[in-house]
Parts: structure tokens; sequence; C-alpha cells
């Protein structure tokens, strides 16, 4: 993720929405707004609290009448806006759905990259549209259990030890993170209690389930023999590998100690070795893997909460449950049981 603007910055995010052309090539969506008689890529301003990601979604949804799935991120771009810095956070997204003018939007118009290009009014843009590669993705989303407390005040099995407070409430704003990239998706576990219910908000809004797999569990920290842990390892790379195969979008949730193998697993199974230099996870935080014809696409980082910037809005509970919707309700009653 990129590093936080400076004092007083306005964060906004958006998409660059493309889809094949009958000739073959491919177009881009550029919005106009009549109010600065400008075209542009979709894109909007930050609510308070709001994670960067919903904020893509809700504004390209708003802008084009387009309910975005996010691919590979694009570059950030910078400028002063009105005298104030302006951060905007951009995504590759694969479009199938009819574009609309809404919201303060009164046309729209698919053009060749090229042209798009040229009819963009603002030169910040273009490099958003130059760093786009035109390719569909499946996602492969690894993500760290949520809150669970300290294993120590745990008195049961460490296999049973549930998500406190804070993680049953960070699963519910998960759940909607996750859908930005994978509206549905087959969902895979270790059998250990927090990370089964870390995703299973997420199963349940679109009435999947969660499949416990051995592989995931966390690995011994003593007593594991040499040939244990090249069995797990196995695993974790059979496990990936047919992830891939299968071509659909995947969530598998997992633990801070596997994190690194589980990343090296998946990167190898789309052909390439992992370069990330550090591959932990924050509890509740995913690495999005994107697939493209089974080779890798991409590689992001995502924490439930964004370090925020000196003079913008700080994201909290309060704020988080606000855009939860109908995840909340119906996991609500489920996480009070």
């Amino acid at each position: 993720m990129t590093e936080p603007a400076d004092v007083g910055a306005i964060l906004a995010a958006g998409a660059a929405l493309w889809r094949h052309a009958g000739d073959g090539g491919v177009e881009v969506l550029l919005v106009h707004r009549p109010k600065y008689d400008d075209w542009s890529l979709p894109k909007g301003k930050r609510e308070p609290g709001e994670h960067v990601l919903l904020t893509a979604v809700r504004e390209v949804l708003e802008e084009t009448s387009v309910r975005p799935v996010l691919g590979p991120r694009l570059p950030t771009v910078e400028y002063l806006s009105w005298g104030r810095p302006k951060q905007v956070s951009y995504w590759s997204v694969c479009s199938v759905g009819q574009a609309a003018p809404s919201n303060e939007i009164d046309e729209v118009s698919w053009l060749p990259l090229a042209q798009a290009r040229q009819q963009l009014s603002y030169t910040h843009d273009a490099p958003v549209i130059s760093a786009l590669q035109p390719r569909e993705t499946v996602p492969l989303i690894l993500v760290r259990h949520a809150s669970a407390g300290r294993k120590g005040d745990w008195p049961g099995d460490d296999e049973a030890r549930p998500l406190d407070q804070q993680g049953a409430i960070d699963a519910l704003v998960l759940a909607r993170l996750l859908a930005c990239f994978a509206p549905s998706a087959r969902v895979i576990s270790s059998p250990a209690l927090r990370c089964t219910d870390t995703v299973r908000p997420f199963a349940a809004s679109f009435g999947g389930s969660v499949e416990a797999e051995a592989a995931l569990a966390p690995p011994g920290r003593s007593g594991v023999s040499p040939s244990s842990r090249t069995s797990r390892g196995d695993s974790l790379r059979h496990l990936f590998r047919d992830l891939v195969a299968g071509g659909r979008p995947a969530v598998v949730c997992l633990h801070r100690e596997n994190i690194p193998e589980a990343l090296a697993a998946a990167c190898s199974a789309l052909g390439a070795p992992s370069a990330v230099r550090d591959p932990s996870l924050p509890k509740g935080g995913f690495w999005v893997v994107h697939a493209a014809g089974g080779r890798l696409a991409g590689a992001e980082r995502y924490e439930l909460r964004e370090p925020a910037a000196k003079g913008t809005e700080r994201y909290d509970v309060s704020d988080a449950l606000r855009f939860l919707g109908p995840v909340a309700c119906s996991f609500g009653a489920t996480a009070a049981a």
C-alpha cells in the first residue's frame, strides 16, 4: 500500500474500467462531469472512516452504475486540488456490466486506450491508463485470522480458542473488504476456530461454507520432525497448485507462522518466486495474489485499518460498522450466540 499522504491530504479512490472491444482491441471507460466539464476515470473522495477499497467500489458504482470487482492495483496519483494535496488510489476492473451515467456524471464513454489517454482532461491520470494491463485475473487471497486474545489466557485447547470481541467485529469488516475482490469464492481455513470464524461472515454473505484444511494448521513449535515439516510444505504446495488449477477465486485463512510459506507456495504455483521481503500480516490483514492464465499478475498487502494520514479522518470500529450493511445483520446474531 502507498504511504500515507501529507498533512491535510484529500484521500480518494476509483478504478480504470476496461472491456474487450468488438475489433479485438481494448476500451477504457471515461466519465464526464458537467460541473467541471472534464473527462476522467471514475473516482471520488473517501467518506470518514471508510476503507479505501470500499471507497473505490462505491464511487465506481455511483458514477457508472457498474458494480466493480477489483483487480490488480494501479499507480496511485498525487496532485494538488484547490491548493490541497490529493491522493487517489486506483484499481483495474474488467467490466461486464452496462455502464450508464449517474450521480454527478452526465455522460460515459468507452474509448480505445490511445484515444482515452488523449481524451483525459488531466495529465496526472494518464499514467494510470498506461499502467493498465487488460487481462482477466482471478484472486487468491491469504488472510491472517482476526484477534483472538492471548494464547496464555485461554485455558483450553488452542485450536478451540475463539475470536475476542474485537476479532468478531473485524471479521464482519473483513467480509466487506474481501468481497471487493471476490463477491463469492471457495473459502478454506485452518481448522482452528479463530480462523474459521474469521472468514465465516464472508462465506455467509454469498451462501457459502468454510472448508477446514489440516495443511493450514500452525506448524508445531517443538517436537516436529524434519519429515513432518517437509510433509506439511508439500501439502501446502499441493493445495495452492489445486487452487490455481481450479481457476476460481479462493480465500484462505491461516496463521502468522505459516503465512510466509503459504505465500511462497501461492507464487510458486503461479510460476514465480516470492520476492516479498516482508510477507507478515497484522491480524485480519490479507494478501491478494492475482492470477492471469495461471501466471502471477500481481500481489498486494492490505490491512483492516489503514494508517491514517495527519489531518485526515481516522478509521475506528464505530465508523466501520456504518459500512457493514446486511452482513452485520446476518452475522451479528451468530456472533452473539
